[in-house]
């Protein structure tokens, strides 16, 4: 997915001039893919209002990129698919990220314009949170099922020596209930079949002849029972040992082995039975969430040009999708065309101690005009 920069210049004689301005400078050069970023007018308030605000919404920004990447992940977990099947389910209002942010449009039904920037900096703090909440909560139910099912799945698919045994043996395979004899498991290597058959009988006096019987193999040998006198299977047990056969320990509890069979179905039909529902909660509120988030640029854009280029409000927010291949070229043809907003505190940055308005150093490169990136990139690359 690609990389966009948000950006805002003072407005000239009109916005339009300004967009033609630029516009002009960076695709001449074919530097990057430009698209006008309406924000309606919106309610500024004082300036001192705006300061707090700013740093308020550089934080809800910040956290709500994590609750999209947040379910953006667990979408990817539970769908165990390629990188592109999870992509294609990333939507906001029902098409693609990249065409909904090319394509902006303040949405009035869910953030008025005629509440203050604080009230719709608290309705989509709000709204993000809650998300997050019951993401939370969503995903732990799911996910606890799931790794039980997958800690049962991998008992089922280890090594002889290891495994479950539910689904291999059955009560005809022992001699149950009896004063004198037991049935013991024998792990046996490939290698050594011949000479387990020549040999399983000479290893205590007290076997069953012909008591024997292969229950299941696997790529390093098979699993064996034996039938033996109950007073011999120490002997049995060292022998065995000193002919690389290993006597695995198991007592068969018929209940024991139908609950965790039971168990593995029950946790299979809760995983199915929750995916749908999950999915499409996944679905719609990473949508919800990606619309508030970028909404909060839209936010941070307005604030941050007010502190920055001073009232009355007068500028135009751009959407830039730079070339990959020139992305220091446009940057410097963009600090070459604004150097005059700013060109002090620009050239001063490296010195700065203080948080200015507009000015996040360590997290924010700072720039003589107002640029957010938006990195839609919201899949962990594994």
């Amino acid at each position: 997915m690609a990389e966009f920069w948000l950006i805002s210049a003072p407005g000239e004689k009109s916005n339009q001039q300004s967009w033609e301005r630029m516009n002009t400078v960076t695709t001449k050069a074919n530097l990057s893919s430009n698209f006008k970023f309406t924000i309606p007018d919106l309610k500024v308030g004082t300036l001192d209002a705006l300061v707090s605000l700013s740093d308020e919404l550089g934080k809800l920004d910040t956290f709500a990129e994590s609750v999209l990447k947040k379910i953006a992940h667990s979408m990817s977990d539970m769908m165990e698919d390629s990188e592109d099947k999870v992509q294609e389910n990333l939507l906001a209002n029902g098409v693609d990220l990249v065409t909904y942010l090319t394509r902006f449009q303040w949405d009035m039904a869910k953030y008025p314009i005629q509440q203050s920037l604080h009230t719709l900096s608290e309705v989509m703090s709000k709204q993000i949170s809650q998300i997050d909440t019951d993401l939370k909560a969503r995903s732990v139910a799911y996910s606890n099922i799931k790794a039980n099912l997958q800690g049962l799945e991998r008992k089922a698919v280890g090594n002889l020596l290891t495994r479950t045994l539910t689904d291999i043996v059955n009560k005809d395979d022992f001699v149950l209930d009896s004063e004198y004899l037991t049935t013991l498991l024998v792990v046996v290597p490939k290698a050594n079949y011949v000479m387990w058959q020549k040999t399983y009988e000479s290893l205590s006096d007290l076997v069953v002849p012909r008591s024997t019987k292969k229950l299941m193999e696997d790529s390093e040998g098979g699993l064996f029972t034996v039938t033996l006198f109950k007073k011999a299977v120490d002997e049995f047990k060292a022998k065995a040992r000193e002919n690389k056969f290993v006597v695995r320990e198991f007592n068969f509890n018929e209940k024991e082995l139908q609950s965790e069979k039971e168990e593995m179905t029950r946790l299979a039909a809760d995983k199915k039975q929750q995916y749908g529902p999950l999915l499409r909660w996944l679905k719609v509120n990473f949508s919800e969430a990606f619309i508030a988030w970028i909404h909060v640029k839209a936010l941070r854009v307005s604030v941050e040009s007010v502190l920055r280029y001073g009232l009355p409000v007068n500028f135009q927010a751009v959407l830039l999708q730079p070339n990959k291949k020139s992305l220091k070229r446009l940057r410097g043809v963009l600090n070459a065309l604004y150097k005059h907003l700013d060109g002090v505190a620009a050239a001063s940055v490296a010195d700065a101690v203080v948080d200015i308005p507009g000015l996040s150093i360590g997290n924010q490169d700072y720039y003589s005009y107002v640029c957010f990136k938006i990195d839609l990139n919201l899949i962990d690359q594994k």
